[in-house]
C-alpha cells in the first residue's frame, strides 16, 4: 500500500499550485472568483470518491449476488472492507489511488475556497483580535490629539495577494 506523506516539499508544491491558481483567478477579476467558487462547490474530493466507489461496489455486489450468483457477495465484503479501512485507518489505498488520479482532499478544496473568499473581501468587515484589543488604545490616542485620518492602503499585486492569502489560510 502506498502512503502519501505530506512532506515540506509536498506542502510547498501544493501551496505553490494554489498560489498560481489564485493569482490567475484574481487577475481575471471578480466574475472569475465567483465562477471558481461555484466550481469548487461541485468538485469531488478524494473522500467523496472513496465513499461513492465503495457504495457502488456494495450495491452492485448485492444486486449481482441476488440476480446472478451468491459468490458476488465477495464484492459486498470487499466494498465493506475498503470503506472500513477508509473510515478507521490514517491512509486508504483507494484514497491514495484517487489522489494520484488528481482528486484533491476536502481540506485542499476548503483551503482554496477560504482563500478566494478572503481575496473577494468577505472577511474585511469582521473584527480581528487586533482591532478588538487595540480599540481602547486607539480611542485614547485620538482623544490625546493623535491622528484620526485613515491612510489609504497600498494596492497589492495579484500574485503577492495570492501568496499572502495562501500562506494565511494554510490549513
Amino acid at each position: 500500500m502506498m502512503h502519501h506523506i505530506l512532506t515540506k516539499g509536498t506542502l510547498d508544491r501544493r501551496v505553490s499550485r494554489l498560489e498560481e491558481s489564485l493569482a490567475r483567478v484574481v487577475e481575471a477579476g471578480h466574475e472569475a472568483i465567483e465562477e471558481r467558487l461555484h466550481s469548487l462547490d461541485n468538485e469531488w474530493s478524494v473522500g467523496r470518491m472513496v465513499k461513492a466507489t465503495t457504495g457502488l461496489l456494495i450495491l452492485g455486489g448485492l444486486v449481482l449476488t441476488l440476480l446472478v450468483n451468491p459468490w458476488f457477495a465477495l464484492l459486498v465484503a470487499l466494498g465493506g472492507c475498503m470503506l472500513a479501512q477508509y473510515a478507521y485507518a490514517r491512509h486508504s489505498w483507494l484514497g491514495e489511488l484517487f489522489h494520484g488520479l488528481g482528486f484533491r482532499t476536502s481540506c485542499d478544496i476548503d483551503h482554496e475556497r477560504i482563500a478566494l473568499k478572503a481575496l473577494r473581501g468577505d472577511f474585511r468587515h469582521l473584527p480581528t483580535i487586533h482591532e478588538i484589543e487595540d480599540r481602547d488604545a486607539i480611542s485614547r490616542f485620538e482623544d490625546e490629539g493623535g491622528c484620526v485620518c485613515e491612510h489609504d492602503q497600498p494596492r497589492v499585486a495579484p500574485r503577492e495577494a495570492a501568496h499572502e492569502v495562501a500562506e494565511a489560510t494554510r490549513l
